[in-house]
């Protein structure tokens, strides 16, 4: 026991040569050594926590980093009743308590979805198109029972790991202040991406980051796609029902969260892509006032052209037309569609307008009170402070399908790439012609105007400004209009890897694998990258960064 009390002068690297208790001859002093080591290998540990529903049995995690203590796991957490039956197509209501100890080391079920439907790639991060084999094991697992979360509580370990570690960020923080807490500990609850057809919290493991930054990281389920956003226009179904197990599960995460070790005045929301347009939207809607103070809106903005779905009932038209439902009552067509499986309704391919969803959130006078940038004008996000930015080839997706292999983009295809984005966004009668001449000419390098990689650049760079920059850049003028803390980075590092060609920038959902320190333990199956030292000083500066944010 004297051993355990005292690891920091038998490091466990001075033990690299002790594979197994086994190889030592049988004897009390040798099984006392054997417990103490998987002991402080965190191995067969299992911490139990109270909650106000119940008892929960964790487990705690060693991470293959001798600078990352390890890390208590609380897998598949109920956060709200399953939504099935009647409960489909409802908002989510608060889980049923249970008497014992709920084990809580296994993952839970994701919510209905189909991948191998046309997935909307061009919304969609590099490393989860490229790897849809190793994606489709994370969600094979499905079920409507679906609304779980993931807590991952670093352990006093990983707070001490964190201080001998923290020459990998250069002390990017404040060297006069210390952030560190030492009493309830900052929490970030990250909302997944995806089109909002599909993703699950499961995929994005928040170990690394929760032991480096010191701070409880959580991963949730929500629903997705016909199940988490299909909408009649009308009190019979009014949508946005994705959004509102998110704000279920902050509400659960604010009111059970100290149990955990966490401070419930200083929880961040943050996510990529479609996870950051739920998170702007959250910062607008006066059902998650008071659940969180920060957002991280990472390469996204309720100000997008995919954020919000204008049209519900067109695409709810069409799926209950594909399912046998389309009746014209519209409290009878969600009573149909209420009685058909959730598979009969994933699996129906119904594509949306291009730069647009076909099952997303809407705009139903509650939830989402109006018009996003209405809302933004208006200062309803002066309760939080946020960050946001872009990466520097986001619009990599886009651009794709018009590259002549490793040669650029001719001049033909420039023109109609940009006629094509002028009719699906905008079709104008009139003026057409001159809106697209007017984005040829802003986005032509006349200093290099017929070298075809610097129109593939130009053309990336369009798709990118209009995607991504641009509603961002809006949402924090309008943010910082007020007087609210507003910071803006912008992303331009990524992995080397095969997932991408050589040319591209950093794309869309780069910036991912930085935020939860892959690289420091990488490479896994979703980032197959080569990982460099520098990959994992990035990493640790960009952890800092976000957990800091979390923090002050």
């Amino acid at each position: 026991m004297w051993l355990c009390l005292r690891r920091n002068r038998f490091p466990l690297q001075n033990w690299r040569g002790v594979h197994s208790c086994t190889n030592f001859s049988v004897s009390l002093w040798v099984l006392s050594f054997c417990w103490c080591f998987a002991a402080l290998r965190g191995q067969n540990y299992h911490p139990t926590v109270n909650t106000q529903y119940g008892k929960l049995r964790g487990v705690r995690v060693p991470l293959p980093s001798e600078i990352l203590g390890p890390v208590d796991q609380y897998l598949g957490v109920p956060y709200a009743a399953p939504p099935v039956g009647e409960k489909r197509f409802m908002p989510p209501e608060p889980p049923s308590s249970w008497s014992g100890i709920k084990n809580a080391t296994h993952f839970a079920p994701v919510c209905p979805q189909n991948i191998h439907n046309a997935v909307p790639e061009i919304m969609m991060p590099i490393w989860f198109t490229f790897n849809l084999d190793i994606v489709t094991t994370y969600i094979q697992d499905q079920h409507e029972d679906c609304l779980y979360l993931n807590i991952y509580v670093p352990t006093e370990d990983g707070a001490h790991a964190k201080k001998q570690g923290e020459d990998l960020s250069e002390n990017d923080g404040d060297e006069d202040e210390d952030i560190r807490d030492t009493g309830a500990k900052p929490v970030m609850v990250y909302i997944h991406g995806g089109s909002y057809m599909e993703g699950t919290g499961n995929m994005i493991d928040g170990s690394v980051l929760a032991s480096y930054g010191n701070v409880i990281v959580i991963t949730l389920n929500y629903r997705v796609g016909v199940l988490g956003f299909l909408s009649t226009g009308d009190q019979a179904a009014k949508g946005n029902y994705g959004l509102l197990d998110q704000i279920q599960a902050l509400r659960w995460i604010s009111e059970n969260i100290g149990f955990f070790g966490g401070d419930s005045n200083r929880i961040t929301v943050f996510g990529s892509g479609i996870g950051a347009s739920c998170v702007s939207l959250l910062t607008l809607s006066h059902h998650s006032e008071g659940l969180f103070h920060r957002a991280i809106i990472q390469s996204g903005s309720a100000l997008s052209s995919w954020a919000v779905n204008y049209q519900p009932v067109k695409y709810t038209r069409l799926l209950a037309e594909k399912v046998g439902c389309n009746v014209l009552d519209t409290s009878d067509m969600v009573d149909c569609l209420r009685k058909k499986s959730s598979r009969e309704l994933v699996e129906q391919d119904i594509q949306p307008a291009r730069y647009h969803v076909a099952f997303g959130p809407v705009i139903d006078g509650d939830v989402i009170p109006d018009d996003p940038e209405i809302l933004m004008e208006q200062g309803e996000f002066l309760n939080y402070d946020i960050m946001l930015g872009v990466n520097q080839g986001e619009g990599l997706r886009f651009v794709e399908n018009v590259v002549d292999s490793e040669d650029g983009v001719s001049g033909n295809d420039f023109d109609f790439s940009v006629s094509d984005f002028v009719d699906s966004l905008y079709g104008y009668p009139d003026g057409k012609d001159t809106l697209r001449e007017t984005i040829k000419f802003m986005y032509t390098d006349w200093a290099d105007r017929d070298n075809p990689e610097t129109r593939r650049k130009t053309l990336v760079a369009l798709f990118t400004d209009h995607q991504w920059v641009e509603p961002s850049v809006v949402t924090a003028d309008l943010h910082a209009r007020y007087g609210s803390p507003t910071y803006f980075y912008a992303f331009y590092h990524h992995c080397q890897s095969l997932m991408k060609p050589a040319w591209s920038d950093a794309a869309h959902g780069d910036e991912v694998p930085y935020v939860f320190g892959i690289p420091m333990i990488g490479p896994t199956d979703l980032f197959p990258c080569n990982f460099s030292k520098n990959d994992v000083m990035l990493s640790a500066v960009v952890m800092t960064y976000w957990t800091n944010f979390a923090k002050t």
